[in-house]
């Protein structure tokens, strides 16, 4: 039987080292490992958090080792980097455990010289109560370090959206993520769908999205009879509003441009009971073919997917009425989710924002006069938000801003910016417009 922790310690090793995404690597992992169940959710337990607290868990380190970090071996630097964190943030491991283990970790990977340090790092940060950060907390560092989130992005937020706007992202962007799905009505009722759920337990958030839940507990949704047969999709409760915000009626020609997975595009086509059409494309053939199959489980025939460049006008293509832009962005709204995005540069998404403008623009080139569009992302950047759709309103003048429903009215500048701050799950922005001539 393996090691949970050696494999931690070898995946991060390896993701931090090659930058590759994180679900990719640990679901690749966990599949050739010989790990029980149990022992595969303290690996994953491991792995993503010390993804996630990495400058937090860096932090401590170099408080309290000797040798600078630059100048450990990388597999002694995730061992103490988990060792740290199952000390400071799984109460379920006891603290001899934590210690002894990691210090034998050294020895299996053949660092058996550093094994001695390990521990004296380890037994030490007992010592110290366990202390991360004795600064001040509301400063840039004293954030940054609490909640593992580099200096630059902290001060982006700070400044685009608001000191007290940060401090409800930030801290619940290290909170266990929510997993929510979309009921699709189209094929069960809410008992249908509790009563197909076998064991997992979900929870219908009421009359702010009817078909919405979350998942209550653990267990693979994706093993239930419920998902087989098309019961539900996973979605977030932000996606979700986006969609309720396009709101698409039975009679709707629908175009999503960038769509895949596909999320976005089967809520909006089941809000249309089935009816209308949804165009939806995709940049790359792989990703649209996760569309078509994930039609084909929900039984939603309504759904065009196709491969095509959202920045390029395609003339065979016809008006349409609802058009969702949900264009490629640095994606910080969803670092609970995706926790290495954060540690990118802000210089890396220095051309995001024309590039989302362009494709926001090919957009209206298809939206028919009195039709409407959604302008959204999953970020929490102005650059890639607000100002977007100030240069669109701007450099259009055929356009309108759209009100956005009532619950979606929490507002910081001239659209709405969803937030755990208000009760949601993700970072997410959305705007409105219509096209009045």
């Amino acid at each position: 039987m393996g090691d949970p922790r050696y494999t931690a310690v070898r995946l991060l090793d390896k993701t931090f080292s090659s930058g590759s995404y994180s679900n990719i690597q640990l679901s690749s992992g966990l599949e050739k490992s010989d790990l029980d169940e149990r022992d595969k959710k303290l690996c994953s337990a491991i792995y993503y958090g010390v993804i996630q607290m990495k400058l937090s868990l860096d932090y401590v380190i170099e408080r309290l080792a000797k040798r600078p970090l630059s100048k450990m071996d990388s597999i002694i630097v995730n061992i103490l980097r988990s060792g740290i964190y199952q000390l400071a943030y799984m109460d379920s491991v006891p603290d001899s455990a934590a210690v002894n283990e990691s210090a034998g970790l050294a020895k299996k990977f053949r660092k058996t010289s550093a094994a001695g340090m390990v521990n004296a790092v380890l037994r030490n940060f007992i010592r110290q109560g366990k202390e991360i950060y004795n600064g001040k907390a509301d400063s840039i560092k004293g954030m940054s370090i609490e909640y593992s989130c580099p200096e630059e992005l902290v001060e982006s937020i700070i400044k685009d959206y608001g000191k007290d706007f940060a401090f409800h992202f930030l801290s619940h962007s290290i909170d266990k993520p929510a997993v929510y799905i979309r009921r699709n009505q189209l094929r069960c009722s809410s008992e249908e769908l509790h009563q197909a759920m076998g064991k997992i337990t979900i929870v219908d958030t009421g009359e702010l999205l009817p078909e919405c839940s979350f998942i209550h507990g653990n267990g693979d949704i994706t093993a239930t009879e419920a998902f087989r047969k098309g019961y539900f999709h996973v979605q977030g409760l932000s996606s979700q509003c986006c969609c309720m915000a396009l709101a698409p009626k039975e009679d709707d020609l629908v175009l999503d441009l960038c769509a895949a997975p596909g999320g976005k595009t089967f809520t909006m086509a089941e809000m249309m009971n089935g009816r209308g059409t949804v165009y939806a494309f995709d940049l790359h053939e792989k990703r649209v073919e996760l569309i078509r199959k994930g039609a084909q489980r929900l039984g939603l025939t309504n759904i065009k997917a196709a491969a095509g460049d959202s920045s390029k006008f395609d003339p065979s293509l016809p008006k349409f009425t609802k058009i969702l832009c949900d264009v490629p962005c640095s994606g910080y709204g969803v670092i609970r989710k995706k926790p290495e995005i954060k540690y990118k540069a802000l210089s890396e998404f220095d051309r995001l924002p024309e590039i989302q403008y362009n494709i926001a623009q090919n957009g209206l080139n298809y939206l028919a006069v009195g039709g409407e569009m959604i302008y959204s992302t999953c970020t929490v950047r102005r650059a890639e938000n607000e100002d977007v759709v100030e240069r669109l309103l701007r450099e259009h003048p055929e356009l309108e801003p759209v009100e956005l429903p009532q619950m979606l009215m929490r507002k910081y500048g001239s659209s709405a910016v969803l937030s755990p701050m208000y009760g949601f799950d993700d970072g997410f922005f959305i705007a409105k417009f219509r096209k009045v001539r």
